[in-house]
Order: structure tokens, then C-alpha cells, then sequence
């Protein structure tokens, strides 16, 4: 299954802009410990089109940032 990008990031690459390495959205998430519930949640709305069909996904990945945010307090 190919990885669902970010919108801005697919549009530099249609500018014909090149992309070096990751996204830099997916470096800074994969640095909170949550890429997996945000690749799931990225999945979800590449498929369905509406964030309101991925509500498990969206509170998987809310669930993993507030406890990212407390063990930063």
C-alpha cells in the first residue's frame, strides 16, 4: 500500500521541487514515539476520504501525543 503524504508536500513534488529524504512532518511525529498511530490515521483518510470514519484512529493517535505530553512535564 503506498504511504499517504501530506498535501503540501505532495504539491512541492508536483511543482517539481524535490523532496530530500523524509517529511519533515513525519521526522518531527516520529520523534514523539506516535508514527505508527499516524501512519493509521494517515491510512484511514487516504481510504475513506472523512476524518468522522477514522474517529479510533484519530483518538489512538490523540491518546499517544497526551501521553508524549506528560512525560515532557
Amino acid at each position: 500500500m503506498a504511504k499517504a503524504g501530506h498535501a503540501w508536500s505532495r504539491a512541492a513534488a508536483e511543482q517539481g521541487e524535490a523532496e530530500e529524504g523524509e517529511d519533515p512532518l513525519d521526522a518531527m511525529i516520529a520523534r514523539t514515539g506516535c508514527l505508527e498511530q499516524h501512519r493509521q490515521l494517515q491510512e484511514c483518510m487516504a481510504e475513506r476520504q472523512d476524518w468522522r470514519h477514522c474517529q479510533a484512529q484519530v483518538r489512538a493517535f490523540g491518546a499517544c501525543m497526551a501521553r508524549r505530553q506528560q512525560h515532557q512535564q
